[in-house]
Formats: structure tokens, sequence, C-alpha cells
């Protein structure tokens, strides 16, 4: 099986079990940490060159919505985890039920991944769809880089704002790469409890 990886704690967790089950599997992977892990665990790291069909997308959320609408990005990997998963056949949504909400943005901010370039231009330009944006920081206080180089602009979500409107809205505004809405995206979703079960979530 070839699958593709996304970033963040619970994927981390998915390849210390598939590592587990000494099992062949091959992997497209989202972030640069998630392939540290993979090769450390026996993981075969596959490019996605054009040739390659990905089985199956493993990712975690920020957020999930009752339609399994998802923000992602905490992690800053995004625009790779998006790529990822649009080349496989079905993705699965592996996350804690903590992240699910009724509305996308009750709990996290939605990060927008902008070109260093003019960001504050691009900034003033989001602020019409949202209005809310701070530029991310890395621990050290330097503005955090993407590992694509970009940077990031985490926004609060207005209340009553449509996802869908807004995905179609920040594809228009130069300046910005990718955002954080992953919409019709997820076939499902694994969401851990603190009991150790597993409540499972079905798109419509």
């Amino acid at each position: 099986m070839t699958i593709g990886l996304g970033s963040g704690r619970a994927v981390w967790k998915v390849v210390e079990q598939l590592a587990a089950r000494g099992e062949p599997v091959r992997a497209a992977v989202a972030s640069n940490r998630t392939a540290e892990l993979a090769r450390a665990s026996g993981i075969e790291i596959v490019e996605l060159n054009g040739d390659v069909e990905l089985d199956l997308a493993l990712d975690g959320a920020d957020e999930v919505d009752p339609s399994l609408g998802l923000i992602k990005g905490g992690g800053g990997a995004l625009l790779r985890e998006k790529i990822v998963i649009s080349a496989a056949r079905r993705f699965v949504v592996v996350a804690e039920t903590a992240k699910r909400v009724e509305r996308l943005g009750e709990q996290f901010r939605l990060p927008v991944e902008v070109v260093r370039f003019a960001w504050r231009d691009t900034r003033r330009r989001l602020a019409a769809l949202l209005p809310d944006a701070e530029l991310r920081a890395s621990e050290q206080g330097d503005p955090y880089l993407t590992d694509e180089g970009h940077l990031l602009l985490d926004c609060a979500l207005p209340a009553g704002s449509h996802p869908a409107e807004l995905d179609l809205a920040l594809r228009r505004v130069p300046g910005v790469v990718e955002h954080g809405l992953f919409l019709g995206m997820a076939e499902r979703a694994l969401l851990g409890r603190p009991d150790g079960g597993v409540d499972e979530l079905r798109g419509g």
C-alpha cells in the first residue's frame, strides 16, 4: 500500500503503529519532520512525481465540524498536506474528540499561507475577509517559515462566515498561497476519546 502522511502528533503516532505492524509501507509525506520519523520507522518515502497515486491519506486536524469540514495548519504544513491529500483516493482524519466543533473557527484560528514579498500588503487585502490576522512567530520570536519558506497569518473566523464562500474568496487574493480550510475532502474522521475509545464520523 502507498499512503499519504500529513503532520502532527496524531500522524506521528500512526507512524509508530505502522512500524510496529512490521508490514512494508510506502508513503508520501507532507512535512520534513514526518519524513524523518517515517524513515526511522522503516517506511519507504516516495515522491509525488505525477506517476504515484496514493491509496489513502491519513492526517490530523485542528477542528472538525459535523460535515467533516476541517481547519488544518496548526503545525504549519497545510500547503503540503493539501497536496498530499489531493493525490489520494481516500482521506481519513485521525484526531482527538477535543477537535470536534459545531462551527469552524470556534477554538482555532484559520492559518493562511502567504508569500514573504509584500506580506503586509497581502494582510491588508485579506482584511476585507478576515480582519483579525496575526503573523505567526517561531519559538525564537522570528516570523515562522513553512517548509516551503512562506509566512503564516493566523486569522480569526468571524461568526456567521460561510467556509465554502471564504474558500473561494481567499484563492483570489494575490499573495495567498493556500489556506487551512479543508472542505469536502475527508470521507471519515476517527476521533480518539480520553477513555481510549474511538468515535467515527462519516461524510454525508
